[in-house]
């Protein structure tokens, strides 16, 4: 009687169980990008606008209460970028390169056939860099971001901001409950506002930039110096 046990392929060493099971996860992974079906490609589309989407609004997020954090600008370009290119790639690219590919032409088609997943990745790449070195007013928007203390008086005034020029002229809606409003950027106090109705003029030019934007933080505090309301803008998102 034969042992079953000897029957069983050797898995090998290590090394070579790892090889083999990376070589079959990206062949997976090929098969998947490649798959041609119109459910396909609905869905891997659908599945790259909602990652990008994810990334986009998570960097914005993070970035309302880490300003300083400036690689999620890269992570906020590669959401944005995502939102066309995803649907761009698997509803015209890869369909393109797969016609090409069985349609056996040479020349420029046979090129584009066997470089042109490459091309497009390469492309998208730059552009997630470029993006995130040089960031679009158009990829950025603005959080409220609570304090973080747990005072308990119930403040919410609106910070109402406009640009004229290179000067941003600030109010706050309701200056009840507030002691003071300190203006900050870079971690530098530009000013300190102790008598209502706690209005502010901030020139552009004396702004920190941070990630391609130039940005302040305006905190509301209470009689103890406690922040009671903190909110970051952006001046290329103020409106004239």
């Amino acid at each position: 009687m034969s042992d079953s046990r000897s029957e069983q392929p050797h898995p090998g060493s290590p090394l070579t169980w790892v090889r083999r099971t990376l070589r079959g996860a990206w062949n997976d992974l090929l098969s998947v990008y490649y798959a041609n079906t119109t459910v396909w490609r609905l869905l891997k589309s659908g599945a790259l606008v909602a990652l990008g989407l994810f990334c986009w609004s998570g960097a914005n997020l993070v970035l309302s209460y880490r300003p300083d954090w400036t690689v999620l600008y890269y992570v906020m370009s590669y959401g944005f970028a995502l939102l066309f290119w995803g649907p761009l790639t698997h509803l015209v690219i890869v369909p393109a390169v797969i016609r090409m590919r069985r349609s056996g032409n040479g020349g420029l088609r046979r090129q584009f056939a066997r470089h042109g997943s490459k091309a497009n990745l390469t492309v998208f790449l730059l552009l997630v860099l470029v993006l995130g070195t040089v960031p679009l007013g158009v990829m950025t928007f603005e959080f409220q971001v609570p304090a973080d203390g747990d005072g308990g008086v119930d403040i919410n005034p609106q910070l109402q901001c406009t640009k004229s020029g290179e000067l941003i002229h600030c109010h706050v809606s309701d200056s009840r409950g507030i002691d003071s409003v300190v203006v900050s950027t870079g971690g530098q106090t530009l000013q300190k506002i102790d008598d209502p109705p706690f209005d502010f003029n901030v020139n552009v030019n004396n702004l920190e930039e941070s990630g391609g934007d130039r940005q302040f933080t305006v905190e509301l505090r209470d009689e103890n110096g406690e922040v009671i309301r903190r909110y970051i803008r952006r001046a290329e998102l103020i409106p004239g």
